[in-house]
């Protein structure tokens, strides 16, 4: 399942919720640990060394990865991050998915005789470091792997990346109801959750994006993805 996503056409339809939604969640904050895998999804680094990152390129590569998800039964969401279990499991719950949070056990994926065990057709994940047992299955019974990524991660074994914020729970939420939206919206089905039901903490919002010039940025970056 391997998209070259950045290489496509590049379209002049606009991004599937406002920039500002994006930057109110923070989904552009990285860290100042950066990857070399991760390096063409930073859009800036700051003087204080924390990197951006492109929200165009996510939004752009969102579009794509539900268009594949929409037309597959068996999704399976591994999260080990405590701050995503609101927003994945509810993303199961709106899509059909299987969502394992908390501890992964091992053999999910490869033991057949596992109480546990499970075939999916594609597997997601929130953190690379994080969820390595559940995806050194995947590859093992080569299922494909969708992966999202914060600066910091390794992302050789994934086969797409979402490059966002995949430490903060607003983030997290927005993302997962974001696609849980979109998968609905491509199936023909109705769609009536808020981001408030994955997890998103409204009265948390503060202007940030507006404060250190941060939708300045991101359009500027959104025109070069």
């Amino acid at each position: 399942m391997e998209i070259d996503a950045d290489n496509m056409p590049k379209s002049k339809e606009k991004l599937i919720v406002p920039r500002e939604v994006y930057l109110s969640a923070g989904v552009h904050i990285g860290m100042t640990t950066k990857t070399a895998d991760m390096k063409k999804f930073i859009y800036k680094v700051r003087p204080s060394g924390l990197a951006v990152l492109n929200v165009g390129m996510l939004d752009k590569r969102i579009g794509i990865i539900t268009n594949l998800l929409a037309k597959k039964p068996k999704i399976l969401v591994v999260s080990k991050k405590e701050s995503s279990s609101d927003a994945v499991n509810k993303f199961a719950e709106a899509v059909g998915a299987k969502a394992i949070t908390g501890r992964f056990m091992p053999g999910t994926l490869t033991n057949p005789h596992s109480k546990d065990f499970y075939e999916p057709d594609v597997l997601m994940i929130t953190d690379p470091m994080e969820d390595k047992q559940a995806m050194t299955e995947a590859l093992q019974m080569r299922i494909p792997i969708i992966g999202l990524a914060d600066t910091f991660n390794e992302t050789s074994y994934i086969d797409f990346v979402l490059p966002c914020n995949n430490k903060g729970k607003k983030s997290l939420a927005l993302i997962f109801w974001l696609m849980a939206k979109t998968i609905k919206e491509k199936r023909g089905e109705a769609f009536g959750l808020k981001m408030e039901d994955f997890g998103y903490e409204t009265d948390a919002v503060r202007p940030v994006a507006r404060e250190e010039g941060a939708e300045a940025e991101q359009e500027e970056a959104e025109k070069e993805a």
